[in-house]
């Protein structure tokens, strides 16, 4: 039996606050790339932003702290998360645009 940090899962979140126009796109790839997550970030027209990443389930717990820190030029005042099931739909993390 695999332990719960092993397991492979899914994770979109929406990030609100002073987070366009600060580098936190940049941040949540840097961050994603060096835990080996897989996935897109995204601005949205509402001034939030979307992240969608898959991995190891303890990988994306700690991409999920790191997104509600974020970088020191922004200000995250909010993250709204669900976990997904594990597709294995990307082989990089990239930025959409």
């Amino acid at each position: 039996m695999t332990e719960k940090k092993d397991e492979l899962a899914g994770l979109q979140a929406f990030v609100n606050g002073n987070v366009q126009g600060v580098g936190y796109r940049y941040f949540a790839m840097s961050a994603a790339k060096e835990l080996g997550l897989t996935g897109w970030v995204r601005n949205l027209s509402d001034g939030n932003v979307q992240v969608v990443a898959e991995g190891k389930r303890d990988s994306l717990e700690t991409f999920l702290a790191r997104l509600r820190q974020g970088p020191r030029s922004g200000r995250v005042e909010d993250v709204r998360f669900s976990w997904l099931g594990y597709q294995g739909s990307f082989d990089r993390f990239d930025i959409r645009f």
